[in-house]
């Protein structure tokens, strides 16, 4: 599971269907969904 940050929601939310990807700069991170209100969420690193 993965820790992300919910913008809409400001708050810190758990996505257990979070993928991990590499940007175009070739540096991982990890992409996923909000649970509550469905925003995209993003976090940098691995």
């Amino acid at each position: 599971m993965a820790s992300m940050y919910c913008v809409k929601c400001r708050a810190k939310r758990e996505d257990p269907n979070a993928k991990k990807i590499t940007m175009k700069n070739g540096k991982p991170a990890t992409e996923g969904k909000c649970p509550v209100c469905g925003t995209k969420m993003f976090k940098i690193g691995g």
